[in-house]
C-alpha cells in the first residue's frame, strides 16, 4: 500500500513539476481544469451514489462553467460565484460540519449539488487568479495547505490524544491539527523573512499590515484548510465509503487530494485582492 502510495505521488510530481516550471501558464489552468473536472464526477458519485450516469453529466456540466469562465472571463459573473462559494465556506461549512454524520444526504442532495457547481468551478477561478498575480504567489498558498496536512499528519500520529471530529473523522487529532499550525506558521513567518515582499502572499501581507495580521491571516487558512478535509470526510461518512474513488491507486480520489484546497483557494485569492487593491 505504501510502495503503491509513494509511487502514485512520484507520478503526479512528475506530471505537475514541468507544468508549473517549464510550461506557459495556460498548461497549469488546463491540468486544474481536468482535476476538478475529475472531482466534480467523484462529487456527484458521493450525494447520489446510485446514479453512476449522472455523475458523467454533472462533470461535464462543471466542466462548461469552468469553460466559460477561463474563455469570457466576465468579472461580474466571476465575483458573484467567489462571493457565493466564500459565503458558503465561511459561514455555511461550520454549520454543515456542526450535524456530524447525522446530516441527511437525501433531504441535502438538491443543495449539495448546486453547491458542486459553485465550489469547484470557484476553485479552479480562484487557482488562476493566484497563478495570474505570479507562480510562487499560488504556490505559496499550496505549500502551506500541503504541510498543514503533513503537519497534522506526523504530529498527530506521535501525540496524538483528543480527536478532533471523532465521528467524521477518527483519524484527526486536536494535536496534529496544532502541529499542522504550527508549521505553517514558521512556514509564513519564513516567508515573510526571507522573500521579497511582493513574491508570495505571506510576504506581501507581512508588508501591508504586519506581522500580527499577517499571522492571523495564516490561521484562518490553515482553520480552514482542516475543515475543508473535515468536510469532505462527513461526505464521505454519510455516503458510507472510505474515498471519494480509486482514481488516485493510494490515495484515494482527486477530491481526497484536493478537499482542503476547496475553501482555501478563495479566502487566499480574496486576501490576495485585499493585499494589492
Amino acid at each position: 500500500m505504501l510502495k503503491t502510495r509513494i509511487a502514485t505521488a512520484i507520478v503526479m510530481l512528475g506530471i505537475l513539476l514541468p507544468v508549473l516550471f517549464l510550461l506557459p501558464p495556460i498548461y497549469l489552468s488546463g491540468l486544474f481544469f481536468l482535476v476538478l473536472v475529475a472531482a466534480a464526477w467523484e462529487w456527484s458519485r458521493l450525494i447520489a451514489p446510485n446514479a453512476s450516469y449522472a455523475a458523467y453529466f454533472y462533470a461535464l456540466v462543471c466542466a462548461m462553467i469552468v469553460l466559460f469562465l477561463g474563455l469570457f472571463a466576465i468579472p461580474s459573473v466571476e465575483i458573484a460565484l467567489l462571493s457565493i462559494a466564500l459565503a458558503f465556506w465561511l459561514i455555511g461549512m461550520p454549520m454543515i460540519l456542526s450535524q456530524g454524520i447525522h446530516l441527511s444526504l437525501l433531504r441535502w442532495r438538491f443543495i449539495f449539488s448546486v453547491l458542486g457547481f459553485i465550489i469547484l468551478p470557484t476553485a479552479w477561478l480562484s487557482l488562476d487568479v493566484l497563478r495570474e498575480i505570479g507562480l510562487w504567489w499560488l504556490l505559496s498558498a499550496l505549500i502551506l495547505v500541503w504541510l498543514a496536512d503533513i503537519g497534522a499528519y506526523f504530529v498527530g500520529k506521535s501525540f496524538g490524544r483528543r480527536k478532533l471530529a471523532s465521528q467524521i473523522s477518527p483519524g484527526k487529532s486536536v494535536e496534529g491539527a496544532l502541529g499542522g499550525l504550527a508549521l505553517c506558521l514558521m512556514y509564513a513567518t519564513a516567508c515573510a523573512w526571507y522573500f521579497p515582499a511582493g513574491d508570495t502572499l505571506f510576504g506581501a501581507s507581512q508588508s501591508k499590515w504586519g506581522w500580527g495580521w499577517m499571522l492571523l491571516m495564516t490561521v484562518i487558512l490553515v482553520a480552514y484548510s482542516i475543515m475543508g478535509d473535515l468536510f469532505e470526510s462527513q461526505l464521505k461518512r454519510i455516503a458510507k465509503v472510505k474515498d471519494s474513488s480509486h482514481l488516485l491507486p493510494g490515495h484515494g480520489g482527486f477530491l481526497d487530494r484536493v478537499d482542503a484546497l476547496l475553501p482555501v483557494m478563495p479566502i487566499a485569492a480574496l486576501f490576495s485582492i485585499m493585499v494589492r487593491s
